[in-house]
């Protein structure tokens, strides 16, 4: 059950930052009504600008996946050692009980 939950978190993400991206390829383009020559010299030096962005969203996205893992990881630790401690304590032994039933002096 656990994996069809990470899969969806997954696919959120992986969906959330495609349209981030498309967020910013289409605000990099700037407004449709300009001429093609003036697209050309306006976008001189824009690639650069463009690739910065991607490398930082990219950047922002291994973040947050690598924070994701780590929280997972932690939240697995906890429940195993809550299942380890429910474990010991079903097999601890009961001496009260074992008096009050006769069972031992």
């Amino acid at each position: 059950m656990t994996a069809i939950s990470n899969w969806r978190s997954l696919h959120f993400l992986v969906v959330f930052f495609s349209f981030l991206l498309q967020l910013i390829s289409g605000s990099a383009e700037g407004p449709s009504n300009k001429t093609t020559a003036s697209k050309e010299a306006s976008h001189g030096g824009s690639g650069s600008v463009i690739g910065a962005r991607v490398v930082i969203v990219l950047l922002g996205l291994v973040a947050v996946v690598a924070f994701s893992v780590f929280l997972f990881k932690i939240w697995q630790k906890k429940k195993r050692e809550e299942q380890h401690a429910r474990l010991l304590k079903l097999f601890e032994d009961d001496d009260e009980l074992e008096v009050e039933l006769g069972i031992r002096d």
